[in-house]
């Protein structure tokens, strides 16, 4: 028996919207299992906290666990390639950080390209490194310092927690923009760099703000500028490089991806969640005192930060002839 046209047609459209109903009843009911929630550092760091942060109010407010795990190792390539490749349903995500846009350029041998192979959620927020010195430096402001430093080619030693790190790149930049040479003394890890320059083995760092706020504030060194467009609400009286060197920016960009063709209704559920929370009165306060005002948007705004802070660093890491075989 055949059908007649106009029966057949309308079965024939509603086939063909049965996949978009079933993804769309399904980002209803996500999550239906644990999230794992992968951390490319070890526990107990401002990333981390940021993640545990995040995650307690996910699980709480979609009533499934958000499952923190920490993947250190090979500059964050090795949590980031084992989300890249897990299933794209939405139950593995990524702590999306500086080192992804890094990594883009300073790797020569990744087995994946990170702008094009995650898919981005939701933006956190956006941490300013601190040029900071130490108290047997002279200069007061970043003017004063540039002074300094050429005034002394070879003998300021430049500090950071590790080659190809932002805080490293945010030194190399500051030197690109402004003709300044500076010898690159890297250390593993924020804390020993510190140690050194309160021991004036070394003049200058461009640290991440929650691991130096502490000594700035008890005047065992001395801020001369922070490295985001804008003023900090942490150190409202410290001004900008860019006040100094015009288009200078240098910032740790935070949020969560998922692997590459998750579906786009989770991408915007988990979206919608997580602005929620980053809304929220008591998470905003604990960001800022991270570091950084929450940034809230969409993915498609989240992805384009993706691709300019990429851009950006590999100019930076072009510049300074750095890589990472």
């Amino acid at each position: 028996m055949t059908l007649p046209r106009r029966q057949f047609l309308h079965l024939a459209a509603g086939a063909a919207a049965l996949p978009a109903l079933l993804r769309f009843a399904w980002a209803q009911t996500y999550p239906t299992r644990p999230v794992r929630w992968v951390v490319g550092y070890p526990p107990g760091g401002a990333t981390d906290i940021i993640a545990r942060l995040i995650g307690q109010r996910l699980s709480e407010r979609l009533g499934q666990q958000f499952i923190i795990e920490n993947k250190p190792g090979a500059g964050n390539n090795i949590a980031t390639e084992s989300v890249i490749n897990a299933e794209p349903d939405g139950y593995t995500v990524l702590l999306v950080n500086p080192a992804n846009y890094i990594n883009t350029s300073l790797y020569a041998n990744l087995k994946f390209n990170f702008p094009q192979d995650i898919a981005p959620i939701a933006s956190f927020n956006r941490v300013p490194n601190v040029m900071t010195v130490g108290k047997d430096v002279e200069a007061k402001t970043v003017a004063e310092f540039i002074a300094y430093a050429k005034a002394n080619p070879g003998k300021v030693n430049l500090a950071s927690s590790g080659n190809g790190t932002s805080v490293h790149l945010s030194g190399e930049m500051f030197m690109a923009m402004t003709g300044v040479k500076m010898q690159h003394v890297p250390y593993r890890g924020a804390a020993p760099a510190i140690t050194d320059m309160l021991g004036g083995q070394v003049q200058v760092i461009f640290d991440n703000m929650p691991s130096i706020i502490q000594h700035i504030r008890a005047g065992s060194l001395r801020a001369l500028a922070v490295t985001t467009t804008t003023r900090s609400s942490l150190l409202p009286d410290v001004p900008t490089v860019a006040d100094t060197v015009p288009g200078y920016e240098a910032s740790a960009l935070f949020g969560m991806g998922a692997p590459k063709n998750t579906p786009k209704e989770i991408i915007a559920k988990l979206n919608q969640e997580i602005n929620a929370v980053l809304a929220e009165p008591a998470i905003k306060a604990r960001l800022i005192d991270l570091g950084g005002d929450p940034l809230i948007g969409t993915p498609e705004a989240f992805g384009a930060m993706i691709v300019a802070e990429t851009e950006k660093w590999e100019k930076v890491v072009k510049a300074a002839g750095v890589h990472v075989d």
